[in-house]
């Protein structure tokens, strides 16, 4: 019995380290390694390294991709892209020396970016790890290149600078950052400084964060700076131009090739961060046949890693969203009309397809959406729109002629275009002229006579004739048959003796 008790012991320790060993097997959801690079639409949230991210369309803001996207997180200097869209929005507020009547707008705050601000000893107290764009203490340098500074080489001493020569204080700019965080919708954030170095009060989602660089990619200054791959710093009162490269290898490629496969070839942005409290972190928008994204990573494994993970979320929003423009959704079913008085040899019996041709060139037809969505798109066109005739459906037509407009209100705003003939169609040369033209024919000629041509002798002196004919043979002939019923005799029998 005690052998017989000792087995069964041994048989449930044996049970128990194997489901200890395939405990991981069990786990719901995919791991990393088994991510299949061909088939990006699969992606699954253990196939991300990352402990929250999230990847929208960059310009409705629809969520695609999310894991943990509310968990409150250590943004580290991700911070820096609510710190420099502030600082271009305040950049507006800042006066300038020179009259703003007598320049354009973009002169003028082409001017307001230009403002100097000192670089303080607190900006370049900085220690031995964290990030600098090597500023020197009382170097006046101009807004525009500290937003450069704070976001290429993610320079802490860029950051504090901003936050002193537009706020005051560091405490004070980020109480500015709270409340415009606050107004864009963010609900789980809280800064306490403007470089993003770590503080337990210093936090932020993955969702709130990829709201605040949607808006950040609005504004076409913070587009540009982000994108950039390096930028020239001009001759200050201290030190001579010289250049800073883009740290962000999701943007510039890296001259170590052990790290080029961390460069994405649809980058367009926007800014990496790293502490040893929120981990290897990467917001990046990423941009390809008219379709915008923007992921963020955070909690990364390693630096490797968060570029992966990256990249997985833009294959992954590229695999489910496609692009097309209101054109091409319209001659996936062109409307096709039928034109009156073609020519009897036209190959295609009077039928026309009409082109159409967008009126304002400068607004935005592209539609972005699922393939089930575009296709429901194609299918529906029509009833979201409204066709408009500008001349009569009647030949001559000549090709590119411009035939009516068609308005489409499925959009945001009414788009307008104009429905163009594909071909040219002849007019029937057979055909007796109308009303119309012969009263114009007739204004129009000089000899007071009418013309006597073909078509008038047909009309006024054949024609009427003939039926004046026809009437009177047919008249004779009913008044003949009517006389001859009259003269009939009555039937008599030959024999006075009948049934």
């Amino acid at each position: 019995m005690k052998r017989r008790a000792g087995n069964r012991l041994v048989g449930l320790l044996m049970a128990a380290v194997l489901c200890v060993s395939l405990l991981p097997l069990w786990t719901p959801g995919a791991l990393a390694d088994d991510y299949d690079p061909l088939y990006p639409e699969n992606l699954a949230e253990g196939h991300l390294t990352a402990t929250a991210a999230i990847l929208i369309e960059q310009d409705s803001g629809r969520v695609i991709f999310e894991k943990n996207a509310d968990e409150r997180m250590y943004p580290a200097s991700t911070t820096k892209i609510l710190t420099v869209w502030l600082a271009l929005m305040k950049a507006h507020d800042l006066p300038i020396e020179q009259d703003a009547g007598s320049i354009t707008a973009a002169d003028v705050y082409s001017a307001q970016l230009s403002t100097k601000f000192p670089v303080s000893a607190n900006a370049t107290n900085l220690a031995p790890d964290e990030s600098s764009a090597k500023f020197a203490i009382g170097e006046e340098v101009r807004l525009i290149d500290l937003c450069n500074a704070a976001i290429l080489v993610s320079g802490n001493d860029a950051a504090t600078a901003i936050a002193e020569g537009l706020s005051g204080s560091v405490e004070a700019y980020a109480e500015e950052m709270n409340k415009a965080a606050s107004a864009l919708g963010c609900t789980g954030t809280h800064f306490v400084n403007a470089n993003g170095l770590h503080d337990e009060n210093h936090f932020t989602t993955a969702r709130d964060m990829a709201i605040m660089t949607q808006v950040a990619m609005e504004n076409e200054e913070f587009r540009q700076i982000v994108r950039r791959t390096e930028y020239g710093l001009p001759r200050d009162n201290i030190y001579r131009a010289r250049t800073i490269k883009n740290g962000n290898n999701f943007v510039a490629r890296a001259d170590d090739e052990r790290k080029a496969d961390r460069y994405y070839e649809y980058s367009t942005g926007v800014k990496t961060g790293t502490t040893a409290a929120a981990g290897n972190c990467l917001v990046a928008s990423a941009s390809r046949d008219g379709i915008s994204l923007i992921g963020v990573v955070f909690g990364a494994t390693s630096d490797a890693a968060r570029y992966a993970d990256a990249k997985k979320l833009m294959e992954y929003g590229f695999a489910q969203f496609i692009s097309q423009t209101i054109e091409d959704i319209y001659l996936a079913n062109p409307r096709i009309i039928d034109i009156r008085s073609f020519d009897k040899d036209d190959p295609e019996v009077g039928r026309l397809k009409l082109n159409i041709r967008k009126i304002s060139t400068d607004a935005s037809d592209l539609i972005v959406g699922t393939r089930e969505e575009i296709e429901n798109w194609k299918q529906n066109f029509f009833n979201l729109t409204v066709t408009e005739f500008t001349r009569e459906l009647t030949a001559p037509i000549t090709a590119g002629e411009v035939m009516g407009t068609l308005t489409y209100y499925g959009g945001d705003v009414p788009l307008v275009y104009e429905l163009t003939a594909s071909r040219s169609i002849a007019a029937r040369q057979s055909l007796a002229p109308s009303v119309d033209e012969i009263i114009a024919q007739a204004e129009n000629d000089p000899n007071p006579f009418p013309r006597i041509t073909l078509e008038i002798v047909v009309l006024y002196m054949i024609l009427p004739a003939l039926g004046l004919f026809l009437a009177f043979r047919l008249l004779r002939s009913f008044l003949r048959l009517f006389h001859h019923q009259k003269k009939t005799k009555a039937f008599k029998p030959n024999s006075r003796y009948y049934r």
